[in-house]
């Protein structure tokens, strides 16, 4: 069984970014990234709001939250939970998401905002037992771009100075 959740750390990085590197697929969420980058913000951002659940020193589950949303400073924004195939199932998830939310409200927060994929049933469950309530719908349209054709040759840009170096002697050539 996994511990009860603690306050994510700094050693907690490598563990969260690991875990969620095999559990999520950015692929189906390209509005966002999973990234170094984007796990330090939060945890640089709103340490209070980022916790973590391990097994054998082991990060099996985390929860990343930040105090401001779409310019709202006074709204919380619960973006990752993460938790390990093997430790679904334990209640890590709800015990993060509820440290989480209570810091974020101890920060200010009049109300938590999150996003959950389409088709992420149990995600969507999670939320409503947790007090959240469905609430706006969007709808993320994508447009590919078309196939590549044959490559194209590399457009060189000329130096503009050179450019006017090489017309002055045009001109003059012309005029001498």
């Amino acid at each position: 069984m996994a511990t009860e959740p603690v306050p994510m750390r700094l050693e907690h990085l490598a563990g969260v970014l690991e875990l969620g590197n095999r559990v999520f697929d950015v692929s189906a969420m390209p509005y966002t990234s999973w990234s170094l980058s984007s796990v330090a913000v939060h945890l640089d951002a709103q340490p209070d709001s980022c916790w973590v659940a391990e097994h054998d020193g082991r990060v099996v589950a985390f929860v990343l939250g930040s105090l401001s949303y779409d310019e709202r400073e006074d709204w919380g924004y619960v973006e990752w939970i993460g938790v390990d195939p093997d430790h679904q199932g334990e209640g890590l998830a709800r015990a993060l998401l509820e440290a989480s939310c209570q810091a974020l409200f101890a920060a200010g927060a009049t109300r938590i905002i999150t996003d959950v994929e389409k088709g992420n049933e149990s995600s969507a469950k999670l939320m409503r037992r947790s007090g959240f309530t469905d609430s706006v719908t969007v709808t993320l349209f994508i447009r590919h771009a078309p196939e590549p054709g044959p490559p194209r040759p590399p457009r060189v840009r000329e130096d503009p100075a050179k450019a006017r170096l090489h017309a002055a002697a045009r001109q003059r050539h012309r005029q001498g």
